[in-house]
């Protein structure tokens, strides 16, 4: 599956290839309660055909009316505000006090149709890329990034950044794996489900969870990135200690392991009789997700996501500081 950033700049790359304009159009700035958060996109070729959202509709309504009326700039970016007054924000379904900037940028084969193959290419690889686009001329540039940082913009240029989805490798098709995929789904990650055991994998039904019959090393080795989360849920030392000991000489966002504070201890003990480093140990998280009592499957579900979500949370903390080049 993939995300609405992949959608929507496919779109525009199809209709570039078909050798049709169209436009670009980003939320760069919000003020107050917004419908759509910084960074949304939409595409909108020269017929009118739209893929994405910037609101409710009402705002792609009035971009229509634009497009069809000749109203949109044609030789460079041009910046829309919108809920500049109670009426307005009425009229578009924006929240009280809301205001939005829109960058509406018209798209043209030569000078495009490369670039956003370019984007696309990235994002399809999982490679994070940063797009720059000089606020006069029109001219995007794209750079290669490690850390994605939030949408940047002034009279002069706009920093977008475009990061890979986030994606849970949960290794062991049971109970609490379908609690924990349900979560995750509802939250946007991508979820592959790994087990090597037929009879379990038979037994998994989450629609839009992957299910992989790989043995569990494999599967970490072939999917895992700096975008991926681990997280062993077997009890079978023979199948998750395959997937940790992978996962841990791994650059993973996160790698965590089900069991009591007793079988984590004896886990990391094992672990460190197969080769496994103290500085790769402490990578591990166990006993998995945060410690708020949790009992039931469900429960357990809920305490991984909520460290994961603490977990993102920090590292955006800690991305934001890095001074913009």
């Amino acid at each position: 599956m993939k995300t609405i950033d992949q959608l929507v700049l496919a779109a525009a790359l199809e209709f570039l290839q078909r050798a049709e304009t169209g436009y670009l159009c980003t939320v760069v700035q919000t003020f107050g309660a917004s419908p759509r958060p910084l960074g949304s996109m939409m595409a909108m070729d020269c017929h009118g055909k739209v893929h994405g959202s910037l609101s409710g509709g009402c705002i792609e309504d009035e971009l229509l009316a634009k497009l069809h009326d000749g109203e949109l700039a044609i030789s460079g970016p041009e910046l829309l505000e919108y809920g500049v007054s109670p009426e307005e924000n009425e009229r578009f379904g924006l929240p009280c006090g809301g205001r939005m900037h829109i960058l509406i940028e018209p798209l043209q084969t030569v000078k495009h149709c490369k670039l956003v193959a370019g984007l696309c290419a990235a994002l399809d690889a999982r490679r994070p890329i940063r797009r720059h686009v000089d606020m006069r001329s029109g001219a995007w540039r794209l750079e290669s990034i490690a850390n994605c940082q939030p949408l940047v913009i002034d009279e002069r240029s706009l920093r977008q950044d475009f990061g890979p989805r986030f994606q849970l490798l949960l290794i062991g098709a049971n109970e609490l794996a379908r609690c924990i995929a349900e979560i995750a789904l509802a939250m946007d990650y991508r979820v592959l489900v790994c087990d090597p055991r037929k009879d379990r994998r038979e037994q998994w039904a989450v629609a839009g969870a992957e299910l992989l019959a790989n043995m569990p090393d494999e599967a970490v080795c072939e999917y895992g990135d700096t975008f991926t989360a681990v997280v062993t849920l077997t009890h079978d030392p023979r199948i998750d200690d395959m997937a940790l000991m992978q996962a841990l000489t791994q650059s993973l966002f996160y790698v965590g392991a089900l069991g009591s504070q007793r079988t984590s201890d004896k886990r990391r003990v094992r672990l460190k009789e197969l080769d496994i480093s103290d500085q790769q140990l402490q990578q591990l998280h166990a006993p998995v997700g945060l410690p708020i009592g949790s009992k039931s499957a469900m429960e357990i579900a809920l305490a991984i996501m909520a460290e994961l979500t603490q977990l993102r949370a920090g590292k955006r903390r800690a991305d934001n500081e890095v001074p913009a080049n």
